[in-house]
């Protein structure tokens, strides 16, 4: 005999809703890749997402709910990654390079949607908290090599420019040239 425990079905929606949820954010990550963070309007990340748009205004009643959530759902990866890096035993200034390369492979959608994001935030109050966690994470790594606060400055400041040189130039991915010009920030 089946068990009808409300509880249960509760559950089940629950994980439903978080897996549409996830399902709009990834759609409006890739709105973001393709057209930029202008082109995201709830009718393009619906229509990317499959669902219809009453749906996407459903869990997300706001342009800024949706970009907020998107935006988050970036910083969140990166900041479990620099934590990793914060944590571990390894070299740190080569962990980040190696995070900084990824821009120009595997990781270069997801930079460019952060970066697209991170640039909005200038104009869009709501996304300052979350757009300001790269830098915050960077800092926390910063206080684990100095306590140098201009040194840890600069080694925020060439992270930025080493990503942004890489999406916009193609920059140079070579991780011992990352690590060296970390390296120079920090004066390690």
């Amino acid at each position: 005999m089946a068990d009808n425990d409300p509880d249960e079905h509760a559950d089940g929606r629950r994980a439903r809703g978080e897996k549409r949820r996830a399902g709009i954010i990834d759609a409006t990550l890739a709105v973001v890749t393709r057209d930029g963070a202008a082109g995201v309007t709830h009718r393009t990340v619906a229509k990317q997402a499959g669902i219809t748009t009453s749906l996407s205004t459903y869990y997300f009643a706001t342009l800024d709910d949706l970009l907020v959530a998107a935006l988050t759902s970036v910083a969140d990866a990166y900041t479990a990654r620099v934590r990793t890096i914060i944590d571990g035993d390894g070299d740190k200034l080569t962990g980040l390079a190696e995070l900084i390369a990824e821009t120009a492979g595997s990781g270069r959608d997801r930079a460019l949607a952060e970066r697209e994001l991170a640039t909005l935030a200038a104009r869009r109050p709501a996304l300052r908290p979350v757009a300001r966690r790269w830098r915050e994470n960077i800092a926390e790594l910063g206080t684990t090599l100095t306590d140098d606060l201009q040194a840890i400055a600069a080694l925020v400041a060439a992270s930025d420019g080493l990503c942004t040189a890489i999406l916009l130039d193609n920059g140079r991915a070579d991780i011992g040239h990352l690590r060296a010009v970390l390296h120079r920030a920090v004066d390690k």
